[in-house]
């Protein structure tokens, strides 16, 4: 009984009935600082169709590798966003005409507000210069041969090609082991860390996994040639992708100049 008795006073001392459970609030003011990612855009860009490579001749005799990048029908601004309506500024642009048959009635209703055909893919240019977004109008076709010029440099962004799961040496360029009879690490990936200390492995470890099926930018990329006639683009180099996915043009960043 003396026992019970002592436990339950420790008990009231521990947690006195006066005292609320509560967080206190005091009244400081913490000051946030504002995050925001720069995903501006240099530019109102297109999109385009990979259609595959070649070789190109330049007017020099030079043979580059170049991409050839299909316009199909589309390239249309959808909509304008601005920071009245919005909360940003930025130019939305569709691609690609569909069947309304494959569109959803409020995808189809909001191309509707601006008079454009059903398209299937859509994406936004963020500018910081409002004067830029205004300067477009709903339903205004983007010309290609007006925004680009030949030699100028874009940046190319798309879709890499998924290659599934792989090892460390073909997903990170490790060394392999020795492939003779006696070896018993060919293609492994070697030591992931020490033993008792720290007895764990360390984040950001290079190891085997999912490879490609990722966004790729590839920046300032030179444009070898632009076909109004055949609506075609051929751009210097490779862009991310397999022949018939969809990649973005823009006007390339430039540090100190447009970004």
């Amino acid at each position: 009984m003396a026992f019970t008795a002592t436990r339950t006073a420790f008990k009231a001392v521990q947690r006195p009935s006066s005292v609320s459970s509560a967080p206190v609030r005091t009244s400081v003011n913490v000051q946030r600082a504002s995050v925001q990612a720069n995903t501006f855009a240099a530019g109102v860009g297109i999109l385009g169709t990979k259609a595959g490579m070649m070789s190109y001749f330049t007017p020099e005799g030079l043979c580059v590798p170049a991409t050839v990048i299909a316009l199909e029908e589309g390239n249309v601004v959808t909509a304008i966003k601005t920071d009245e309506t919005d909360g940003y500024n930025a130019v939305q642009v569709g691609y690609k005409v569909v069947p309304e048959r494959k569109m959803t009635k409020p995808e189809l209703g909001h191309l509707k507000k601006s008079g454009c055909p059903p398209l299937k893919h859509l994406i936004e240019f963020r500018l910081k210069d409002k004067s830029v977004v205004t300067s477009y109008t709903p339903g205004q076709e983007l010309s290609v041969s007006e925004m680009f010029k030949e030699g100028e440099k874009v940046d190319v962004a798309g879709t890499s090609i998924g290659k599934g799961f792989q090892g460390t040496v073909k997903r990170w360029g490790h060394h392999r082991g020795f492939m003779t009879h006696g070896s018993k690490s060919h293609r492994e990936h070697g030591s992931m860390g020490a033993g008792t200390t720290p007895g764990r492995v360390f984040p950001g470890l290079k190891q085997a996994g999912h490879m490609g099926n990722e966004r790729i930018t590839i920046r300032a990329q030179q444009i070898l040639k632009i076909d109004s006639v055949r609506k075609a683009i051929v751009v210097k180099g490779c862009v991310p992708g397999k022949p018939g996915s969809i990649v973005e043009v823009r006007v390339a960043k430039v540090v100190g100049k447009n970004c």
